[in-house]
Order: structure tokens, then sequence, then C-alpha cells
């Protein structure tokens, strides 16, 4: 709270004094009487500005003049007093007459802060080894955190004072509320002399806080290489899972958070044995997750699996699956370059997640079409999304299209779906079981029928099948392959659909789909 504007008038005369440090009217305030105990609008006394001003002089009339001696341990609003004030400016000299006059060293204030803590937090060494010496406690919690100086300071990474205060008998295995030591503080915040320093003097390489995450683990996970590479050489075990449903590694965080350099490292001393099997979680997932190519590019090529064990954390059959439902398309040139088995499945969680331009890319690398249990759920999926990103490229690519009419699929599509995919049939020729469902769904629903489709197919359109079908289905995948057949242009046009695609108002994506996963995931790196 901002009191800058009330603290004039609020403000006692000898307050005023106080605060410039002007001994002289101090002095002739006090002489005509004028209170030395009057608080402010934040309860600051004449002696809180002294201290907090560095006016020793002031500091040491007003204590000599107050009305008892309790005036040297009065406190602001916020539980501060005179101590913490001088701890806080880094005044030694009023810290020597304020504790000569008897305030206490191992004062709190409301948020329970030491006049210790506010020293290490300014850095005054003079203070600290005062405070010291005034028998100043510097283990237990010392603020609201449960921090101790020793926390502070090798977050400060002030050496100096974590080794005055490590001589002094300060604990170096303290914990915080967190479970959170100084040597932890130093691997989270990167600072290598507080940790060099903690560790050489045997701290806890391996100390776990409470959410059982380890200096290691949070120095990969904040991308400290130094400090990664001090632990691992001092005894850190890169293999200690750093959480209760025990399968975290710091491998795992450097995957996932994109700390290459780290991951290197870590690669070369994680065992497998901690990463694979039943309910663990193998670090592929964990690049994926993170979106980092070049994590993943380096795990692969490291001998990792693209095919890793299922993950019921993440609700993952495999890493691919984390691709679609992340959205990290560019991982998937990645896990097929290292030989990632495609099947239809990824066709329907395409579907599920709208992924449309994976589907896509899907398709031109040769994903097996749907069959048998996996086409009715692709088929169920299907009547989800929108079909003009993904329907015309699966029977391009050679679905037959007859397999996608039963009764269910066509209650549950609309007239435009259904009729195009009559476009790639020879609607004269459908079994009796299509004809029967396709005559009900006429007079019992709304389906209007295009009127072409009473009439028989034109030659060109059964000629067009028949190509078609002696084409394999990784020649249909592509329009490179028919382009590239000896005939006229708008026969291979006719051969890929153009007429029925721009019927439909359809544009179809051309096929550099690929190319464009491949330049993008390049991009990310």
């Amino acid at each position: 709270m901002d009191f800058s504007e009330a603290y004039t008038d609020r403000c006692s005369t000898v307050g005023h004094a106080a605060r410039r440090g002007d001994l002289k009217s101090l002095r002739k305030l006090i002489k005509k009487g004028s209170s030395v105990d009057v608080p402010d609008n934040r309860g600051w006394m004449p002696i809180h500005e002294a201290a907090s001003s560095d006016a020793a002089q002031c500091l040491q009339l007003l204590i000599n003049s107050a009305p008892s001696r309790e005036y040297v341990k009065s406190k602001t609003f916020e539980g501060e007093s005179a101590l913490h004030l001088a701890a806080k400016r880094g005044s030694v000299r009023c810290a020597e007459i304020l504790l000569r006059a008897g305030a206490d060293p191992n004062d709190l204030t409301n948020d329970v802060t030491t006049p210790m803590f506010l020293a290490i937090e300014s850095g005054n060494e003079g203070v600290v080894k005062l405070l010291l010496k005034y028998k100043a406690n510097i283990n237990g919690p010392h603020s609201c955190s449960g921090w101790n100086p020793l926390h502070q300071a090798s977050f400060m990474e002030c050496t100096d004072l974590l080794q005055l205060l490590l001589e002094n008998g300060a604990d170096k295995e303290c914990k915080d509320d967190f479970g959170i030591t100084p040597l932890f503080i130093a691997a989270q915040y990167g600072k290598y002399e507080s940790l060099r320093l903690l560790s050489s003097r045997g701290a806890d390489v391996n100390c776990q806080a409470k959410d059982k995450a380890t200096p290691l683990f949070i120095a990969a996970q904040e991308g400290h290489k130094k400090c990664a590479e001090l632990l691992l050489s001092t005894g850190a075990d890169p293999n200690l899972y750093c959480n209760d449903d025990g399968w975290q590694l710091p491998i795992h965080a450097a995957a996932q958070m994109g700390r290459s350099k780290i991951l290197e490292m870590l690669m070369t001393v994680t065992s497998s044995v901690y990463y694979t099997g039943k309910d663990k979680v193998s670090p592929v997932y964990s690049a994926v997750y993170g979106g980092h190519r070049q994590c993943l590019d380096m795990l692969l090529s490291g001998g990792y699996s693209p095919e890793a064990q299922e993950c019921p954390l993440f609700g993952c059959k495999t890493p691919m699956c984390m691709v679609i439902q992340r959205g990290h398309s560019v991982m998937a040139p990645l896990l097929l370059k290292y030989g990632f088995q495609m099947s239809s499945f990824y066709l329907q969680s395409c579907l599920e997640y709208d992924n449309f331009p994976l589907f896509r890319y899907f398709l031109s690398q040769r994903c097996p079409l749907p069959s048998g249990d996996e086409l009715n759920a692709f088929k169920q999926q299907s009547t989800k999304s929108h079909y003009k990103e993904w329907l015309p490229y699966v029977l391009l690519a050679g679905l037959d299209p007859t397999t996608l009419l039963d009764a269910a699929w066509i209650r549950s599509v609309n007239n435009d779906i259904l009729n195009f995919t009559l476009e790639f049939t020879n609607w004269k020729r459908l079994s009796a079981d299509v004809e029967m469902l396709l005559s009900t769904h006429t007079e019992h629903f709304t389906w209007i029928p295009h009127k072409h489709f009473a009439s028989l197919p034109s030659l060109m359109h059964l000629c067009r099948l028949k190509v078609r079908s002696l084409l394999k289905t990784e020649h249909l995948r592509s329009n490179k392959y028919i382009s590239q057949l000896p005939l006229p242009v708008c026969l291979q046009d006719y051969l890929q659909y153009s007429d029925v695609l721009h019927h439909y108002s359809i544009a179809r994506k051309d096929d550099s789909q690929e190319d464009n996963l491949e330049n993008a995931s390049q991009a990310s790196d």
C-alpha cells in the first residue's frame, strides 16, 4: 500500500527530523518536550525512521530519550522493529546501537521474517556478523515461505555469506515448507557458485523436495547446463524418480522442456530399465509433449524407439497418438523416419482431433486404409468431422466407397456427404442391400439424391472407375503419378475427379503436404 500522499501530514516533526538525520533539530524538539513515540499512519515511530535512514546519531538520541526500555522493541503495523529496518538497510552502525540497547536479534515480523534474513537479503556481511555475535539464530524458519538465511544466501549467490553461515553452524540440509534445501535452490535458479560451495561442503545432491523433485531434475527442467554437469560429477543420481507416480526422471524434464544439451548428457547415464515397461513413460513422449523436435531427433537417433510402450498416464497408445492429440504435426515425419509403423487407427485419431492436414499427410505416407473393426470406428468418427477436409482424400486414395454405405452411416450423414460418396461409385450397379438402404432413406428421411443418379453413368465415368481400379492404392494417393501418365491434362484431371470436386466446391490441397510438414519441422528447431 502506498502511503506517500498522507505520509507528510501524518508523520510527527520528530519523525521528520529522524528521517532526515537532522540531529540538531531533533535535539531541539526533544528538549521542547516533543514525544518520540508518536506513530504515523504506518505505525512507524521516529526510531524506525532513524534506523531505516541509517541515522545512527539520531537513533542513539531517540533511545536515550525514550520513555522506557521497550521503546527499542516497538513495531510498525507490519511487525517490523527498528532492527529489522536497520538490517534491511544494511546499516551496521544502527544495528549495533539497537542490539546494545536490547533489541531482539530473533524478533519476527508479521510474515515471520527475522533480522538475520533481511541482513542476508541486503547482502551486508557486517550486519550478519554483528547478529551472529549477538547469538542470532541461523537455523529454523526465517520467512513466511520457511526459507532460512542459507536459502537466501544460496539464491543470491553470495558465497561469502554462505561460507560465513556454514562456518557458524548453519544446517546445510535445512528445508523450507516445500522440503527444498539451499542446494536445491542453487540448482533451480542456476546459481552455480552456490551449488559448487554447498556440494563441496557435503550437502546432499540427491535430496528430494516434498513432490520428489531432485536438484538434477530441477536443473534439467530449468535448463541450467553447468549446474547439471556439476551435480552429475558430484554423485547426483539420474535414475532417481522425481514424483510419486514413479516415472518421471531428469531425462523426461530435459526432453519435455527442450533442454537439448542437458538431454545429451542424461542420455548417456540414464538406464533404460527406468523408463521402459508397464506404467513407465519413455522420454520420447516427453519430447513430443513439449513439442521439441530437436530433442525427439536426439532420442530417436540415440536408439530410443519411436514405438514406445503404451502410456496410460497420457491416454496414448503410442507417441504418434500424442503427436495427434497435442497438435504437434511436425513431429510425425520424424517418427516415420525412424521406423514408426502406421495403421488406419491414426486416420481415425486425426478425425477425432480435427487434425486434417495430418490426416492427409498420413494418406500420402501410405498409411493403410481402414478395414474391419477399424473401419467401423472410422465411420463413427467420420460423421463428426467436416467432410470436405478428409472424405475426398480417402476416396481418392482408393477407399472403396461402398464400405461406408451401411445403414448407420447413411442415416448419420447429410445430403452432401452421401451424394459426394456416391459420385465415386457406379450408382447403377450397387449391391441389392445398398440399393434397399438408399431407397428406404429416400422414402423416410430427407435425402434428396442428385438427378443424374437416376440415369446410367456416363461412359467416361465408367472408364474412370475402371482405370482407377487398375491402379495400386499408392498410385492413387498422389496426383503426381497420374499427372505423369501419357494422357491429356484434361483426362488426368478427370481421373482425379476434378469435375466432382469443383461441383461440390472442394479445393483439393496439393501434394506438397509432406514437404510442408518437413519444412515446418525443420523451421521449428
